[in-house]
């Protein structure tokens, strides 16, 4: 970790952090999903580093030590996408791999649409690619449903701030790390749903903890509950929804997200490479939402034997 810098480049008026390590002549994008930071990619970026390559993570806007734009309830996908392709413009970068977590995975996946030219492959951890378009799942899940309670505003800040920013954490990890989606009762919030004595999952520490809760203590929860919850249903006006480069996806069999209406189905049937001709799939068979820190290991492995193959 020692070895991880960090540094700060201004994009769009905003100065925005990235974590950066190695020096190699390609390099590796790490893009964060929620509640996650830079941090939550450092077993990675350490590898990919050692493997020869240059790693950045950055904190997107209003997230971790990244400036939090001036109306927070403006941001958006696209915002993610064009302050990408601003750093790389800013540090030089021609093409590189992009690695997206989670909701991350959405402007990995966005980026490499609009900007193939600039992209040498993409790692996806947890969400498979589907042609962009407004969210339909509160439409079969219970009003109780975490991303409905989360979009609707007031009620997460209200729910959030009941408690400080290390526990609103804690809280996501234990019930994120679960292979149930989280849905409250009616009369029951988000929070509610894990009970104060219940540890964390064995492979997050107390330290890994106390890294997010501090950085969480300095944004808030303003701008993450906009991008992605507040702003899932955005008009990207696609032409071409086809990727054409290399696509590696990483999936946990004990991933709530596949219970989600719609999304076991569609990742066995053909139509998941519909729209990715060059996509592989690897299942873990014990992962669940955060394979990439509950088994960093394999996960390494894996984007590194990616890596290899296309650089």
């Amino acid at each position: 970790m020692d070895q991880i810098h960090h540094k700060f480049v201004d994009v769009r008026g905003l100065k925005l952090h990235y974590a950066d390590i190695g020096s190699g002549p390609s390099t590796v994008v790490f893009l964060h999903g929620f509640p996650e930071i830079w941090y939550t990619r450092r077993h990675q970026m350490v590898a990919v580093a050692n493997a020869g390559f240059r790693a950045i993570a950055p904190d997107y806007r209003g997230y971790g030590l990244s400036d939090t734009p001036a109306e927070p309830e403006k941001a958006s996908f696209a915002d993610l996408k064009a302050d990408l392709l601003a750093i790389l413009d800013a540090l030089e970068l021609d093409k590189v791999f992009l690695i997206g977590k989670d909701f991350g995975a959405r402007p990995t996946y966005l980026f490499a649409i609009f900007h193939p030219e600039r992209v040498l492959g993409v790692v996806s951890i947890g969400v498979p690619y589907k042609p962009p378009g407004p969210s339909t799942y509160h439409k079969y899940l219970p009003e109780g449903f975490y991303i409905s309670r989360w979009r609707e505003p007031g009620r997460a800040e209200a729910d959030f701030g009941r408690f400080d920013a290390k526990t609103v954490v804690r809280n996501i990890y234990i019930f994120f790390s679960r292979g149930e989606i989280p849905i409250a009762a009616e009369n029951q919030e988000i929070m509610d749903l894990v009970d104060p004595s219940t540890p964390l999952p064995p492979w997050f520490t107390e330290e890994d903890l106390a890294a997010y809760g501090a950085l969480y203590e300095k944004s808030g929860f303003r701008n993450t509950l906009q991008v992605p919850y507040r702003s899932l249903g955005e008009d990207f006006e696609i032409p071409d929804p086809t990727l054409e480069v290399p696509v590696l996806l990483i999936i946990g069999v004990k991933d709530y997200f596949l219970k989600f209406p719609g999304i076991g189905d569609y990742m066995k049937s053909e139509k998941v490479k519909e729209f990715v001709p060059d996509l592989e799939i690897t299942y873990l068979l014990e992962g669940t939402h955060f394979v990439h820190e509950q088994s960093p290991d394999e996960v390494k492995q894996l984007i590194l034997s990616f890596l290899g193959k296309h650089v």
